[in-house]
């Protein structure tokens, strides 16, 4: 009976040793996962700070070239914003398409990445 109970002890403690090295690799994946989609979406806003700080220069560099060209700056600036406007109304339009599903698409290949699943 005595051996009966301490096979007992012996089981219970191995299912809370079980038990707590699952929850700490749980706790580890989601933190290694949690960093992942982080850098992620980091790395893409300082891309985009860095595209939309490229696309403004060139912006004032066309409008200043083309009211040069026209004499007249303010038309410049008018025909550029103009041009940002109609490609604004382009990316609002197809959002889903352009912006939204493959940034979707990105944060779930880093989240269920094949190489990480050993089990």
């Amino acid at each position: 009976m005595d051996q009966d109970f301490n096979n007992a002890e012996k089981f219970v403690e191995q299912v809370k040793e079980y038990v707590n090295l699952r929850i700490a690799q749980l706790k580890l994946s989601f933190a290694e996962k949690t960093s992942k989609v982080m850098s992620v979406m980091i790395a893409v806003v300082m891309s985009a700070l860095i595209l939309f700080l490229f696309l403004l220069l060139i912006c004032i560099a066309g409008a200043i070239v083309i009211g040069q060209w026209l004499e007249s700056f303010w038309l410049g600036f008018v025909i550029v914003g103009g041009v940002v406007l109609i490609v604004g109304v382009i990316f609002w339009l197809f959002r889903d398409q352009l912006i939204r599903k493959p940034i979707m698409n990105a944060l779930i290949k880093t989240m269920f990445d094949k190489e990480d699943e050993k089990d």
